[in-house]
């Protein structure tokens, strides 16, 4: 070969000796490429399933955690029901000044009307160019002057305004200061009667100052509160029934435990031979407690001896129906009683062989033993609390319906009284919540209506709550409440019981009470205060009368007020809705007014003939789309609605959202049923840009 043909072959040599130099750096890059993309791998995998074995880890230690919290719990359970009686021998006695409230009044605050109003400063009002008395400037000195005597006028008005004002609040204070102070005197005096009864032996005033007692000490939850008692005055012995608590008191668990493989808690069952004792031991505190705070509140000597019977409700085997099954009775003297030391005994042996009384061997099966002496077995002055028949509360005596109301407040751990007895406008009871922070005092008013309760009388039970300095108002009636009075006491501390939550609360409280042989029936409501002038228009049709709803708004945009009777979101049929074109409903309840002075808009409705399947009655408001074509709801403020009772008398008012630019129709608020039937007002604010078609639309009505 020549040296030409040499040379190219040398260079093509070392040319594939480069591209394969190159070819084995590019393997040995993605080699190590590939390798560092493993490790990475490998130790993101490392990563997370460190994370994972950390996750489970701290999972199994919360759920540990959370089992042992729970045997903790069950633990601190039984503390508790052992020391019972313990724990309440520490407690502090009731004691009549339990009863009695102290003579204060909160000072006179007037706040900001204290302040005078600040007189204008003549030298503020120095014109630029000089002094009044200076020359040149006269327009300038002129018009400061002008507008310092202005603003003195106004000052001065001002003034005037707040002295007014103040000595107003300062009329207002002193009549009020005047009624706080002979609301606490005749508590006062009627506390000192109960207290004279209570030393003349007066049945009435003994049951009712013990049963005081026993509802002012504190028991662990789950123990109920019900009694029943009696007092022989000849004997000067108290004899009651005390409810006990069932088996269930005791945990049925001993502990709990986490079981890792099948991730899931195991209660580990207390042995029964323990909780069977356990139950014993608790009855036995239970009734030895009572006697406790019996003879420990017996100032005055009432009591010679007492006699407790423990029971339990339950079903008579014999008959299959409800019974109560005494579990326990003991009659103690107070000789015997004060030389126990009842901090340091075996309750079950202090019951049965330290006071010889009985405890049911097997009171799980509710093994009964037979009472001592009970209270309808004491002779004349025989007062009782409970029963075993459910009391009509229709039927019963207006007295001993208000007792009972204080006896439900004392189940519910508050102190209350009946007061002296007066007229319906007064106090009925006087309740007063211990709890430090959501506690003081409370006014119970009463009513034993059939009717509904007219809105006037909640308005007096807050006209109360303010006179009295009372933290809350609360309204128990054995009928329902409408509207009206719902949306009074809306926002104010009053609180409305109706006659179907009476008789849940009473049931809750171990306590009985039944509304006649059905549910209170539904009636128009009670004519407003006397004197309250009839509107001419407020309607009356087939002498079904209603609520007037009638609503007032600022700006000048037309609207049209329509309503939809519902059944949650869904309108009831397209007769249910009640606008210019179907202004009533089919049954009447619901229809448009006209002419209602002096609102802008106006609606009847029968909220009690309602249909039962409705729950909801929805107000809407809408722009006319003829009258204001371009308009929107930007100018829809201030809006409220009037509630009128059929006689014409305001019961309140409702306030609702302002309307929003490029929205053309609006939910003011929907009337929603609640479960007992009273109807409670919700403030709507939800805004339509397509108008009233857009919104009927959500409540199920097709627009052609």
């Amino acid at each position: 070969m020549s040296r030409r043909s040499n040379g190219l072959v040398a260079v093509w040599a070392e040319a594939q000796r480069q591209q394969q130099r190159r070819q084995e750096a590019q393997w040995r890059a993605g080699e190590q490429a590939r390798r560092d993309q493993e490790r990475q791998q490998r130790d993101t995998e490392r990563a997370m399933a460190r994370m994972q074995r950390e996750r489970q880890a701290a999972y199994r230690r919360q759920r540990e955690a959370d089992a042992r919290r729970r045997t903790e719990e069950l633990d601190a359970r039984m503390a508790e029901l052992s020391g019972l009686l313990a724990d309440g021998c520490r407690a502090p006695a009731f004691t009549p000044a339990a009863l009695r409230r102290p003579e204060h009044v909160e000072p006179f605050a007037p706040g900001r009307l204290a302040v005078p109003v600040p007189m204008p400063d003549p030298a503020a009002y120095q014109p630029q160019a000089g002094g009044w008395g200076l020359g040149g400037g006269r327009r300038a000195q002129e018009e400061a002057r002008a507008r310092y005597e202005r603003d003195w006028h106004a000052a001065q008005a001002a003034e005037a305004q707040r002295l007014r004002q103040l000595e107003d609040y300062r009329r207002q204070y002193d009549q009020w200061a005047a009624g706080q102070l002979a609301e606490v005197r005749n508590h006062n005096t009627a506390v000192e009667d109960l207290l004279r009864g209570l030393r003349d032996g007066d049945p009435d005033a003994v049951v009712e100052y013990f049963s005081a007692a026993l509802y002012a000490t504190g028991r662990p939850q789950g123990f109920p509160r019900r009694v029943r008692a009696a007092y022989d005055p000849a004997a000067r012995q108290l004899v009651l029934d005390w409810e006990l608590p069932g088996f269930d008191i005791v945990p049925e668990a001993k502990a709990v435990r986490y079981m890792y493989a099948a991730d899931q808690d195991k209660d580990v069952a207390r042995p029964v031979t323990q909780r069977r004792s356990a139950y014993r031991d608790v009855l036995a505190q239970s009734v030895l407690l009572v006697l406790h705070d019996l003879f420990a509140a017996d100032t005055t000597g009432a009591l010679d001896s007492v006699t407790v019977n423990g029971f339990v409700d339950d079903v008579d085997p014999a008959t299959g129906r409800p019974a109560q099954i005494f579990l326990a009775t003991v009659t103690a003297s107070r000789a015997a009683f004060e030389h126990l030391h009842l901090a340091q005994v075996s309750a079950v042996e202090c019951l049965t062989d330290g006071l010889r009384g009985q405890l049911s061997a097997r009171p799980d099966q509710r093994t009964p033993v037979r009472p001592a002496r009970q209270p309808g077995e004491v002779g004349g002055g025989v007062v009782t609390h409970g029963g075993e028949d459910e009391p009509d509360l229709f039927a019963m005596d207006p007295i001993a319906f208000e007792g009972l109301v204080a006896e439900l407040f004392r189940a519910m751990g508050m102190q209350a009284l009946t007061t002296q007895r007066s007229g319906d406008g007064g106090v009925d009871v006087d309740a007063l919540d211990p709890d430090p922070i959501r506690g003081g005092k409370i006014i119970v008013q009463v009513k034993r209506y059939r009717n509904t309760v007219p809105p006037t009388a909640v308005r007096d039970l807050f006209g109360t709550v303010q006179s009295e300095g009372a933290n809350k108002g609360v309204l128990v009636t054995t009928s329902r409440f409408g509207p009206g009075a719902h949306a009074f006491a809306n926002g104010k501390p009053l609180t409305l019981v109706s006659g179907p939550e009476l008789v849940d609360l009473l049931a809750r409280h171990g306590l009985r009470g039944r509304l006649g042989d059905a549910a209170v029936p539904a009636q128009r409501p009670a004519p407003a205060e006397e004197g309250a002038g009839r509107t001419p228009e407020a309607p009356e049709e087939d002498g079904a009368a209603g609520n007037i709803l009638g609503m007032n708004w600022s700006g000048g945009v037309a609207l049209d007020v329509c309503a939809l009777v519902c059944q949650g979101n869904r309108v009831l049929s397209d007769d249910h809705f009640v606008f210019y074109n179907n202004p009533r409903t089919p049954d009447g309840t619901v229809r448009m007014l006209s002419g209602f002075a002096p609102d802008r808009a106006a609606m009847q409705v029968v909220f009690e003939a309602l249909p039962a399947t409705a729950d909801r009655l929805v107000l809407v408001a809408a722009v006319d789309p003829e009258a204001d074509p371009h308009a929107d709801l930007s100018g829809f403020t201030d809006a409220r609605i009037r509630l009128v009772d059929e006689s014409g008398a305001e019961q309140g008012r409702l306030e609702v959202s302002d309307g929003r630019p490029g929205e053309t129709a609006l939910v003011l608020g929907s009337f929603r049923r609640r479960a007992n039937g009273d109807w409670d007002f919700v403030i709507g604010g939800k805004g339509y840009e397509g108008g009233l078609e857009a919104l009927v639309r959500e409540y199920g009505i097709e627009v052609a």
